[in-house]
């Protein structure tokens, strides 16, 4: 099997079998986190780089707004596509690249987990992938939309 590798990986981790985990930064100043990660110093309280600590957060979250992308010139990625905004579980709201198509199958409070996408390969030959995030399927929504 050929080895997968994050597109970038200081974003997120894969891990075996799990959805990837995201990669942020905590204040330990006044506790605000954020992704994606950044060593400015604290977005919240201004508190100096040396306050902020890497956390890996669980790529799960509620979708809070979305929008379907039908004509675009860039690189990479083909319209349609959608694009949403989810307020992650572990605090921060992030913008990603939902997986499926928004015809009729999102909606604002969704489930959404974080998944992987192939993106090509890098200079070794190892298979890239994407962050993305998809609705949850029952089991992984615990009752929750």
């Amino acid at each position: 099997m050929d080895e997968i590798v994050p597109a970038d990986p200081a974003l997120y981790r894969l891990k075996s079998g799990a959805p990837p985990s995201l990669l942020g930064v905590r204040c330990r100043g006044c506790g605000g986190v954020f992704f994606p990660p950044q060593h400015y110093g604290c977005e919240s309280c201004g508190a100096p780089a040396e306050t902020l600590e890497t956390v890996e957060m669980a790529g799960r979250g509620t979708l809070h707004s979305f929008a379907t992308v039908h004509l675009h010139q860039g690189k990479g990625i083909e319209a349609p596509f959608t694009v949403g905004v989810i307020v992650l579980d572990d605090g921060p709201a992030v913008r990603a690249i939902l997986t499926g198509s928004s015809e009729g199958e999102f909606a604002a409070g969704d489930t959404m987990v974080a998944t992987t996408e192939v993106q090509g390969r890098d200079d070794q030959g190892r298979e890239t992938v994407e962050l993305r995030f998809r609705k949850a399927d029952e089991r992984e929504a615990g009752g929750r939309r």
